[in-house]
């Protein structure tokens, strides 16, 4: 009997240790993994009214000392979020030509968004640096209305087209009723982003056979902002804490990448901008 109960003992024993050796790399694994890369995506507007998209929203002049005023309150804000990298939309030369000469005070008077927030959260917050982040690419409009108009999805694309040209008069007038900051709150809210997705979606519908615009488009632009994001992983490090500034347009698709990457950790913008 007294054999019978140590030879359990020691079974007992035996299997608690292949438990502890089995955990033992787990913990291991977890003390030495890497901290996560927190990123804030901010969908902004074209504040210096470039005209350069298929529909454009009408900017008064943001370097008013009223909107200058909202310009500070935001970059104070999002300052909040202890950012450590700014990543925007202009490329990496152009940012590295330019930031420089706006913390020595020799860059011109710039309505630019890139300067507005960009630079100015950069240096409110004490960031590292600005990182510019953009990459070229095609958006075929045109193959694709030219498609539509003859096969019969130009009511479809117009519908497409309208309801655009509402979500950018809301944009306009929240922007003249309430102001800078409630106008990023709208373009950063994730329903109304996954909205404003669904014309590329639609767009998949105009094709047939081996002509496929919607195709084109999509492939086009998804391209381009795959671009954009393998710019923003790259210049990330662990524990890194990076506000992207980009155009709202893309906001959806780089929210996307930012929160399938392992490693990376999605933050909502509105949580800091006030209402």
């Amino acid at each position: 009997m007294l054999d019978l109960c140590k030879r359990i003992f020691l079974a007992r024993r035996i299997r608690c240790s292949g438990a502890i050796l089995l955990l033992a790399p787990i913990l291991s694994f977890a003390q030495t993994s890497p901290a996560p890369v927190d990123v804030m995506i901010v969908g902004v507007f074209h504040m210096s009214n470039p005209g350069h998209d298929i529909h454009n929203m009408k900017v008064d002049d943001v370097l008013a000392p009223k909107r200058q005023s909202e310009i500070s309150a935001v970059a104070d804000a999002l300052a909040r979020f202890k950012p450590n990298k700014i990543a925007v939309e202009w490329s990496k030369d152009v940012v590295d030509e330019r930031y420089p000469k706006y913390l020595a005070g020799t860059l011109p008077p710039s309505r630019n968004e890139v300067v507005q927030l960009g630079f100015r959260l950069a240096k409110v917050a004490g960031s590292k640096g600005v990182y510019g982040i953009d990459a070229d690419g095609d958006f075929p409009y045109e193959p694709l209305k030219t498609y539509a108009d003859a096969h019969g999805f130009g009511s479809l694309l117009k519908a497409q087209d309208d309801a655009i040209d509402r979500q950018v008069a809301e944009e306009e007038r929240v922007l003249a009723t309430k102001g800078i900051s409630a106008e990023l709150r709208l373009l950063n809210d994730p329903v109304r982003l996954k909205g404003g997705n669904a014309f590329y979606r639609t767009a998949l519908r105009m094709g047939a056979n081996d002509a496929q615009p919607g195709v084109d488009l999509l492939s086009a632009w998804y391209r381009r902002n795959f671009l954009i994001c393998a710019n923003l992983l790259q210049l990330s490090q662990p524990g890194d804490r990076i506000v992207v500034f980009y155009g709202a347009g893309h906001a959806f698709l780089l929210r996307q990448c930012v929160s399938e990457t392992p490693g990376l950790r999605l933050v909502e913008a509105n949580d800091y901008l006030q209402p």
